[in-house]
């Protein structure tokens, strides 16, 4: 007798939550953006949820909770229900970079569950069209002859551009000064100011449109198209290249139909027309892969950075 109740209580509970996963979304999700307003990662998390929104028929509500390089608000994210209402905007740095060499939070692989990427963003080292340099030699030439006197940011601290770019110094032999960044848009706004001498970030695009700014070289595999003539710092001979994702993540064990429901959006929203004229405005590639291929992605992404940090000594 004991056991028949026990089996018709997880029938039910089963069948409450499969009714449940088979309406979702039925309620307001909340899309957690961990960095500032302004930045190419608010930008696009914002149009995918005004686009999802039109597809999946409810509303939702983008919060930006930046803060710890963006560890604040994936780790609020992963702390949420899996339930597939509290969804965040990632990106490479805090998920396959950082917790290699700054504790996180949360564990990337166990943590996180993830809905799929949708675009590759180039990360170039930039620098004013007016300034100094004209290529990245002659940023090296500086840090060597003036040790200490180049000051420089990238969007997330300790994350996949900062460290190919720290890597660079290092096989250089070249002093730097590092300065903590608040985002993208602040080191453009940093920059132009000079109150840095060279940034690495992926907010570049509306300044390098204006003739502000000039690319010197990119951080990520593959020339960057908007300066061909730029070298990559693989190309140089410098030890590391990063391809740098913008894709969204959920807490772990998220059901099934939650992960289904988002390979449609995201295909849906990648194939439109719209996506592609925002690509072109930003400079942003893009690049769909659904969860299961994006997951995979992550672990093999996450075990190479490991090895990466240790054996070239950036974890420190």
């Amino acid at each position: 007798m004991l056991n028949r109740l026990v089996k018709s209580a997880l029938a039910l509970a089963f069948t409450a939550t499969a009714a449940v996963a088979q309406t979702y979304p039925s309620e307001q999700i909340t899309l957690i953006v961990p960095y500032s307003p302004g930045g190419n990662g608010d930008i696009t998390s914002r149009f995918i949820a005004d686009k999802a929104s039109d597809i999946m028929g409810v509303n939702f509500v983008v919060e930006n909770r930046a803060g710890g390089g963006a560890f604040i608000g994936i780790n609020s994210c992963a702390n949420a229900d899996p339930d597939g209402y509290t969804i965040c905007f990632i990106s490479t740095s805090p998920i396959t970079v950082r917790p290699h060499v700054i504790e996180a939070p949360y564990d990337p692989i166990a943590d996180l569950s993830y809905l799929g990427q949708f675009m590759l963003s180039k990360q170039p080292v930039i620098a004013r069209n007016d300034g100094k340099f004209t290529n990245i030699q002659d940023v090296i030439s500086f840090a060597k002859e003036n040790p200490g006197q180049l000051r420089w940011s990238a969007a997330v601290p300790r994350g996949g551009p900062h460290l190919a770019t720290e890597a660079m110094f290092r096989a250089e032999g070249a002093q730097t000064t590092f300065l903590p960044s608040q985002g993208g848009a602040v080191e453009m706004a940093n920059l132009l100011a000079g109150t840095i001498d060279i940034a690495v970030i992926s907010d570049y695009g509306p300044a390098l449109d204006n003739g502000e700014v000039i690319i010197l070289a990119e951080t990520s595999p593959g020339r960057n198209p908007q300066s061909p003539d730029s070298p990559t710092l693989g190309e140089l001979g410098y030890p590391l290249e990063l391809a740098s994702f913008f894709a969204l993540a959920a807490p772990a064990n998220l059901p099934e139909e939650v992960i289904a429901a988002w390979d449609d959006t995201l295909k849906q929203i990648t194939d439109s027309e719209e996506f592609q004229t925002l690509m072109d405005r930003i400079k942003g590639e893009n690049a769909y892969m659904n969860s299961a291929d994006f997951t995979a992605r992550v672990q093999a992404d996450y075990k190479a950075m490991g090895e990466a940090t240790a054996k070239y000594g950036l974890a420190n």
